[in-house]
């Protein structure tokens, strides 16, 4: 397995090549589904509502609700066989609440805790009787011993670290991509569950913050992304940072 790379290709093609517990921990952020949406009390599939925004550029992010469950639970599962500890970012929309309550209960035995993301802010809910969305969920997955509230590898003292993460949201990094996983997010996690030299996987890779991030603090890292245009975008911004431009 090559670290430090970016495989240009659908996460579950990448996975199959690793071998079992290979990765030290996986930090990621999927696709919200944010384009599926609903009317007359039915799914409203392959809608494109426009007014919202996608976090891949020349991705509908609009899967039928029952494809985007069996698809996270795939990845999950694949995930759980490679890695002990998972990060999974995640957003409550009408396009993928269903599919990840089905999932936390699927994957009750392994899901370990649940960190609340509060981006400080709540952007303004698109229909009236709507919830603002001020925040997103970190469901941290572990493969052994979940059922104890205590991690099997952490750096933190007790009583330090809490499960409400005050994090700003990430900075625009390009015009087509418009929810940057904020790097702050991504070093909380690695400075309290990962030492340096450990091999980090982010399946979404997206724009790479976990990737900068795993680079600026002496981890190794691989992703996977389906856009050639975002392959790109994660290079440039590794080379800066192993150019000292960041």
């Amino acid at each position: 397995m090559e670290v430090n790379k970016i495989y240009n290709e659908n996460c579950l093609q990448t996975l199959k090549r690793f071998d079992d517990n290979s990765i030290d921990i996986v930090i990621t952020s999927p696709p919200y589904n944010m384009n599926l949406r609903i009317r007359n009390g039915s799914y409203c599939s392959r809608q494109i509502v426009k007014e919202f925004s996608t976090k891949y550029e020349g991705f509908d992010d609009n899967l039928p609700i029952d494809e985007f469950y069996e698809l996270h639970s795939n990845i999950i599962r694949e995930l759980l066989r490679v890695s002990n500890v998972i990060f999974y970012n995640i957003q409550i929309v009408t396009g993928s609440k269903r599919a990840f309550f089905k999932i936390i209960g699927e994957f009750s035995e392994q899901l370990k805790d649940i960190v609340i993301w509060d981006k400080g802010v709540g952007q303004p809910a698109m229909s009236p009787g709507v919830l603002n969305r001020q925040s997103e969920l970190i469901l941290v997955f572990e493969k052994e011993n979940a059922i104890s509230r205590k991690f099997s590898k952490f750096k933190f003292d007790r009583g330090t670290l809490g499960d409400i993460w005050n994090i700003s949201r990430g900075r625009k990094i390009d015009k087509s991509h418009g929810a940057v996983f904020p790097e702050k997010l991504v070093s909380t996690i690695l400075e309290n569950f990962s030492d340096e030299g450990d091999i980090v996987y982010d399946p979404f890779m997206g724009s790479g913050t976990t990737a900068v991030v795993s680079q600026k603090m002496n981890r190794k890292w691989l992703g996977s992304e389906l856009s050639p245009n975002y392959c790109e975008l994660i290079q440039k911004r590794i080379d800066e940072v192993q150019g000292g431009l960041f």
